[in-house]
């Protein structure tokens, strides 16, 4: 950064150097031009009249010598101010460089010609104060959650091993107490291990760095089959599945990676929907881009909110129960895979429904067969 600051400053300079030179240039030029149409001729006569012929050329050649060495000291002036301006500009930029990660600190003023530098170094220090600011907020956030996840990590283990006990010291008990008891017990066991999946979650979207094996995918036949696993999902709540899906819908990405994409959509969706209500599934192909929406009823989203829906460990709900929510991660996975398929991601919220909007690149079969 460094270099390349240094570089455009000296780039600037030469350019102001070149400027000037041209304009003293222009300046002597004129001056020349105005003494031999103005003087020349009476100064030659006088000259010539009062003193002696040897005299007379020493000073015509004298005159000449004069001239250029003031045209060159000029040049000489210009590139001397133009350097030690460099100077002072260069170590005072490089100065205020060891600022940049110290936004308490305030960049120096700099004059007009190097306004731009100024901005651009204030911009630089203000964006890599925010950086940091996320930074430091979603590693809180994941610390805050693997603390309330260890505390949450403690209930259903303590019932089961209670229930368990139960069972253990009282082998003889009615068969309907017994199915009740192992039931909790069963109930309890699944809420643990869907809290170890988040601690999982939470280690691998750390570590792991995502790359996509890139394939022909039916994204129509895709959207089918997750939405037949989420039957039991949708039953459990009472949700009807809405699906408005265009025939024929491919595109050129990561299966693994879009079926991660979508189950996330729809699981958040499930999570946050009024019981009793339909969730609606659309995706159709527009121009040279294929559109999927999922939308729900529920809770409307406050504006500052759905601004941060996608940050890494941010949840909607910051109570720290972590039933109805997982990691805060499945959002913020899901606009990372997509933005690596060149698409975009979007989250829309109203009193009527909440929406999640994915915009990839493809078209449908039909569009490929007729450019085929």
């Amino acid at each position: 950064m460094k270099r390349i600051r240094k570089k455009r400053l000296a780039v600037g300079q030469i350019g102001r150097f070149l400027l000037y030179c041209l304009i003293w240039s222009a300046l002597c030029v004129l001056a020349y031009w105005a003494y031999s149409r103005m003087f020349h001729e009476r100064i030659v006569v006088l000259l010539y009249q009062y003193l002696p012929q040897d005299a007379y050329d020493w000073l015509s050649g004298i005159w000449q010598i004069l001239a250029l060495s003031c045209y060159f000291a000029g040049i000489l002036l210009i590139a001397m101010r133009r350097i030690l301006f460099c100077a002072r500009y260069a170590e005072q930029i490089n100065k205020d460089l060891g600022l940049l990660m110290h936004p308490e600190k305030e960049i120096s003023e700099y004059p007009e010609s190097l306004k731009s530098t100024e901005v651009q170094l204030k911009d630089i220090q203000h964006s890599i104060f925010r950086s940091a600011q996320i930074a430091k907020e979603a590693e809180q956030r994941k610390n805050d959650l693997v603390v309330y996840l260890a505390h949450d990590l403690k209930t259903p283990l303590t019932s089961i091993i209670g229930y368990l006990s139960l069972l253990d010291e009282a082998p003889e008990q009615e068969e309907r107490l017994r199915e009740k008891y192992i039931g909790i017990a069963l109930n309890k066991a699944y809420r643990l291990e869907q809290l170890i999946d988040e601690f999982f979650e939470i280690t691998r979207f750390n570590l792991q760095s995502i790359e996509l094996s890139w394939s022909d995918v039916d994204l129509t036949m895709m959207l089918y089959q997750i939405t037949e696993e989420f039957y039991p999902a949708f039953s459990a709540k009472g949700l009807q599945l809405d699906a408005n899906i265009q025939p024929g819908l491919r595109l050129r990405g990561d299966a693994d990676k879009l079926v991660r994409v979508f189950d996330n959509l729809l699981r958040n969706a499930v999570s946050y929907s009024y019981e009793k209500t339909a969730i609606q599934l659309i995706a159709q192909s527009q121009n040279d881009y294929i559109q999927i929406v999922v939308r729900n009823r529920g809770e409307r989203i406050p504006p500052q909110k759905l601004e941060r829906l996608f940050e890494k460990f941010y949840r909607v709900d910051t109570s720290r129960g972590t039933a109805s929510g997982g990691a805060g991660l499945g959002l913020a996975i899901a606009k990372q895979l997509v933005e690596l398929h060149q698409g975009a991601i979007e989250a829309r919220s109203s009193d009527a429904y909440t929406e999640f909007i994915v915009r990839l690149p493809g078209k449908s079969r039909a569009e490929q067969e007729t450019s085929s």
